[in-house]
């Protein structure tokens, strides 16, 4: 996959994911009960398999992580340090949080959980440019 895909940070991807995932358990936890309100009476159910749930979101950062860590090792000049925040988080805004809020919109979700979500996407993916930047 390396050698297709050219240079990649794997420990880096690694690294970029953890960070991922420790902002989410951060953001979650700050923002469950504006969620819960939002969402109404039965619109959240709680998790019954945490585990799998964790599983999956880390199945799911996976990807992107390796996209930007195949992005920033491409990188002509790594000591600009704006690129990393301007191409991760350029990631999010154009493309995560655009189509995350066109599916809210179809699905009639209220716009204060596609705000928190919206929110998140932004973090995570400016975490995994701060990784890769600490890394270059």
């Amino acid at each position: 996959m390396g050698e297709a895909m050219g240079p990649v940070d794997w420990f880096g991807v690694v690294l970029a994911v953890i960070a991922a995932m420790a902002v989410a358990a951060i953001w979650y936890k700050t923002f469950s009960r504006p969620l819960a309100m939002s969402a109404g009476p039965g619109g959240l159910e709680v998790r019954r398999r945490p585990l799998r749930t964790i599983a999956a979101t880390i199945g799911l950062i996976i990807p992107p992580a390796i996209l930007l860590g195949h992005m920033f090792a491409r990188l002509s000049d790594p000591s600009k340090w704006w690129l990393y925040p301007m191409m991760s988080g350029g990631v999010a805004l154009f493309f995560v949080i655009p189509a995350l809020w066109t599916n809210y919109l179809h699905q009639r979700n209220p716009r204060a959980i596609a705000l928190i979500d919206a929110g998140y996407w932004l973090c995570a993916y400016l975490a995994m440019g701060l990784v890769f930047f600490l890394r270059a």
